[in-house]
């Protein structure tokens, strides 16, 4: 007897449908399963087998033949464990094959108990768009895959084991289908640290105000202690709340990583990745026998923070140099490619020297000058060039730390970003500039019509364009910035002050030539 079921796969950060063909025939007992299967689908035999026995039911002591189709495209790991076992059922005439428009997901125990299974959201996207009307998988699969429904018709149904999910194909137990978890993406802000913890360091601070505001990458540079870290992971904190379709792209991201909390919906709160300096180039990029996501793309719509600059491998900067400039890295192996979205704002930090105290105003630096060329020399020009704001940060002073008054508090800076933020939404919501969000994400062409200047501010760019040695990256960036600062400001046009306040932050010109 022969039976197909509906199942997906997954390639990258798209699904695909396969469909899962189970023949049971005479012949000595076998159980082969064909159809570019990965070792984690080669196993599912045995988990099958085995739960369909401590279940009760009657494994056919016969030929078994599986086909995942299309045979052309690789399937892995054990999402195919639970339309496996049905399908072996419907064949050998144990149970009635399910409805069509019905698909299923979901890895096995031995007990026939569900397991989740990464990549669900993905998967459940291309159901619902393929005309599946009935999905079942496991519970905590359940709230991540019902995002995908909407106004398709599709149900998600979560099941604790495989019984019941038969009682319910069978109309002996119905189950109840899953609701999506309502999107609160301002909720996030009520659990990040705030920027009133952050004494002193007005500059540094005023910066991360603008790289918020614009979308901006930035660098900060200064000696141990003088709160480097405390601004970046406050970051997220004045950043405006994800999109609903950010927050959808996000969590695929994180569903096909594995990294999804289980039970829960979308992700709500901007990602923050802080990766080790130890961290290899295909821990950044991504990769892997099965193309998992790195940390640039798990930072999607979120900050990376790369504390240490300098102490991570060379290698390992330079694959950024390519997505910061995309929005998207594709990860090319001998076996295929994957494409993913790493559209994150980079936050790094550093010291100007090895020791940490290079122009320190009261502790001496034990660095030679060849020492402090070396260590700045293990940041690549390239990467300093897409890093639109650099900030030295001095010592904070004692009378800064036991100020009567707190620091601004996130909320306050986070409303002048905010309304920086709606400037800049409606400005781009006009024809020809689709994708683009903030002005960091602006092309080059867009920068020419966006970034107007007054005629003073146009002669202080073409003399400072000369002076300092820009790119025409450089140049571009620079743009960029100044276009934030006259947003936070109110202004039309870009007017000198802006413009001057925007080379202040190009200090990298300056550090990578010392």
């Amino acid at each position: 007897m022969y039976s197909v079921l509906k199942s997906f796969g997954l390639n990258g950060l798209a699904g695909f449908a396969v469909e899962v063909e189970a023949d049971v025939s005479g012949g000595l007992p076998a159980f082969s399963i064909v159809g570019l299967p990965d070792s984690a689908v080669r196993e599912s035999g045995d988990r099958v087998r085995t739960a369909a026995k401590n279940l009760g039911f009657r494994w056919p002591d016969r030929r078994i033949t599986i086909n995942l189709a299309p045979a052309s495209v690789r399937k892995t790991g054990p999402v195919y464990d639970l339309p496996l076992l049905l399908a072996v059922l419907a064949a050998s005439g144990q149970i009635n094959p399910p409805a069509p428009g019905t698909a299923f997901l979901g890895e096995l125990a031995l007990d026939g108990t569900l397991r989740p299974v990464t990549g669900v959201l993905p998967m459940a996207l291309t159901a619902a768009e393929s005309g599946v009307k009935a999905l079942y998988l496991p519970a905590e699969n359940a709230a991540e895959a019902a995002e995908a429904c909407g106004d398709t018709g599709m149900k998600v149904y979560p099941a604790q084991n495989v019984r019941q999910v038969v009682d319910a194909l069978q109309g002996v137990q119905p189950l109840a289908p899953a609701e999506p978890i309502p999107f609160d993406p301002a909720s996030s802000w009520d659990n990040l640290p705030d920027f009133a913890d952050v004494l002193g360091q007005s500059v540094a601070r005023r910066a991360m105000v603008i790289a918020a505001a614009g979308g901006h990458n930035i660098l900060l540079i200064g000696a141990p202690g003088t709160g480097k870290s405390m601004l970046a992971k406050r970051l997220p904190g004045i950043l405006p709340p994800l999109s609903r379709a950010e927050s959808v792209e996000t969590t695929k991201i994180y569903s096909v990583a594995g990294q999804l909390p289980g039970g829960g919906g979308l992700i709500t709160a901007r990602p923050f990745r802080s990766p080790h300096h130890s961290a290899s180039p295909v821990a950044l990029s991504g990769g892997g026998s099965q193309f998992r996501p790195g940390e640039c793309s798990l930072a999607n719509a979120g900050v990376l923070f790369l504390d240490e600059l300098p102490e991570f491998p060379r290698e390992s900067l330079e694959v950024l140099r390519q997505p910061m400039e995309d929005g998207e890295i594709t990860i090319s192996r001998a076996a295929g490619s994957a494409t993913y979205p790493s559209r994150f704002q980079l936050v790094a930090a550093m010291n100007p020297c090895k020791c940490g105290y290079y122009g320190h105003p009261t502790r001496p630096c034990t660095c030679s000058p060849s020492a402090v060329r070396q260590y700045r020399s293990r940041v690549s020009g390239p990467l300093l060039d897409r890093i639109d704001l650099c900030v030295e940060m001095d010592p904070i002073a004692f009378d800064e730390l036991h100020s009567a008054g707190q620091g601004e508090s996130s909320a306050s800076l986070r409303r002048q970003v905010l309304a920086a933020r709606q400037i800049q939404a409606k400005r781009y919501a006009a024809p020809g500039y689709e994708g683009v969000l903030c002005n960091a994400q602006l092309s080059a062409g867009q920068v020419r019509r966006i970034c107007r200047m007054t005629p003073a501010a146009q002669q202080l760019l073409r003399a400072s364009y000369d002076a300092l040695g820009l790119s025409a990256r450089a140049h571009d960036r620079l743009l960029r910035v100044a276009r934030t600062i006259a947003d936070l400001a109110g202004q039309t046009l870009i007017e000198e002050e802006a413009l001057l306040e925007a080379l202040q932050y190009r200090a990298q010109e300056e550090y990578a030539s010392r």
